[in-house]
């Protein structure tokens, strides 16, 4: 299903034609929360998206009016970046770095071992609505890689076998 925001099309998005005020608040709330000197678009997306897991349509409206931006701006800078999601996410968000290090230490098997456990090829929802997998090009634990993230929550030095326990508790 298409969605449309002005003129730029969400995919996967819900057609809600009445707007839901309760979620305009939240999303106004979590952009007014930022504790930097400057909020941009880039950061009252981030804000949001820690917010809901996900960017909600209404967000792209909320943000333009909130930055003075048009709604095509802040399209343009959520559509550029990839970590962006705009479809509500799965219970738990796995994430898995497949940045160099990470890649280096063991990364693909991590990725392969954890969507064969989610039943999915590849970033996506497992059927069942328990997990959602997603790479990101850095987690910010090289040190401790090959990294993976639950729920927000970092855990380095990760192998498959590891990494399969881990969503399987989930």
């Amino acid at each position: 299903m298409l969605c449309f925001v002005k003129n730029f099309a969400i995919p996967g998005a819900r057609d809600l034609t009445v707007a839901n005020e309760d979620l305009r608040d939240r999303i106004r709330q979590a952009i007014k929360r930022q504790e930097r000197p400057t909020v941009t678009v880039l950061s009252s997306l981030l804000a949001t998206q820690d917010e809901f897991g996900y960017i909600p349509r209404e967000a792209i409206e909320e943000i333009a009016v909130y930055t003075g931006a048009s709604t095509n701006d802040v399209w343009g800078v959520a559509s550029f970046y990839k970590n962006f999601q705009f479809t509500e996410p799965n219970e738990h968000v796995i994430e898995i770095c497949w940045g160099p290090s990470c890649h280096i230490m063991g990364a693909p098997e991590i990725i392969e071992e954890a969507a064969e456990v989610l039943g999915i090829e590849g970033e996506g929802d497992s059927v069942d609505g328990k997990g959602t997998l997603r790479y990101n090009t850095c987690l910010g634990a090289c040190a401790r890689a090959p990294v993976i993230s639950i729920d927000h929550q970092l855990y380095g030095r990760m192998t498959a076998k590891k990494a399969v326990e881990k969503i399987k508790s989930l």
